[in-house]
């Protein structure tokens, strides 16, 4: 059961303390495939421990029936490569939530803001830029860029975008907007799936002067006329896109559920292990399943 916060009836989703627990206790509920362990991120995720330790703990939540076992809910790839590094121990954050969907429809996953907010907490604690830029593999100028990268950027639409995997350049071209723009053009980003920069681009030449921080320049000798057009045409658009995102809600309602179901028999230990020695290829399936729901 989650405890409360003093004088409030607010229940905190981690316990009060940081655990150093052996690696031998913790479960994990999912494989981590071939193309994760080939991936770019892997190797980042793996120059980083190795450079400058783990700066985000891996968060574990104790089994029911043993307390003393764990099951990883998130950190999946730290734990693989310090397991695979000899480490003994790692510091957890121990969640409250039984349900890993529920955690993992909250925290973001290494994509473009939570290395943004890995990068600001690791200077917090003290690493040196030219540490820090060795471990992700890039130039300083790069990591300072990084550092700033959410400036002039609304809250909402950082939350909106926490869990997606946005190029730093389309980043860029919603920082030339109005925090409401901002906010409006996030929201077709993610009903069109679509974060491109070219895409952003296009969005910024069919906003409003009104909207943006600064007026945009006269677009390859278009006249004033065919601007107001671009951008009478784009508001369709946005309107065209809500329509759409309506129309098709029932169905993504029925996706969602279907797959948090699905997240939630893969977080219980036991079916896992079923699954796993059983039917592998049914657990392999599902375990896609999931994995592109977090990366949608």
């Amino acid at each position: 059961m989650n405890s409360p916060l003093p004088g409030s009836s607010v229940p905190l989703s981690f316990e009060g303390t940081s655990l150093r627990i052996p690696i031998t206790e913790i479960l994990p509920l999912k494989q981590l495939t071939s193309s994760v362990l080939k991936s770019v991120k892997y190797a980042q995720i793996a120059a980083s421990i190795a450079e400058v330790g783990i700066i985000e703990p891996p968060v574990v939540i104790r089994d029911r029936q043993q307390p003393d076992k764990f099951h990883l809910l998130d950190g999946h790839v730290r734990l693989d490569v310090l397991s695979k590094n000899g480490a003994a121990e790692v510091v957890c954050l121990v969640a409250t939530e039984d349900e890993a969907f529920t955690y993992n429809r909250r925290v973001s996953r290494l994509a473009t803001i939570q290395e943004h907010k890995m990068i600001l907490k690791a200077i917090e604690k003290g690493v040196p830029e030219e540490r820090l830029a060795r471990a992700l593999n890039i130039n300083i100028s790069s990591l300072r860029h990084k550092k700033t990268l959410l400036e002039g950027i609304c809250p909402e639409v950082i939350d909106m975008l926490k869990e997606k995997h946005v190029p730093i350049n389309t980043i860029g071209q919603l920082k030339k907007m109005k925090p409401m723009r901002q906010i409006e053009a996030a929201g077709v980003m993610i009903v069109m799936n679509k974060f491109t920069v070219t895409y952003a681009q296009s969005l910024v030449a069919a906003t409003s002067d009104s909207m943006l921080v600064s007026p945009k320049k006269k677009i390859g000798g278009l006249t004033e006329d065919q601007l107001i057009l671009m951008e009478q045409e784009a508001a369709a658009l946005d309107r065209e896109v809500k329509t759409i995102e309506q129309d098709y809600g029932v169905d993504h309602l029925d996706l969602v559920l279907a797959v948090g179901y699905l997240t939630r028999l893969l977080a219980n230990a036991r079916v896992v292990r079923h699954l796993a020695q059983s039917h592998p290829d049914i657990l392999s399936e599902f375990q896609k399943l999931t994995d592109l729901r977090r990366a949608a």
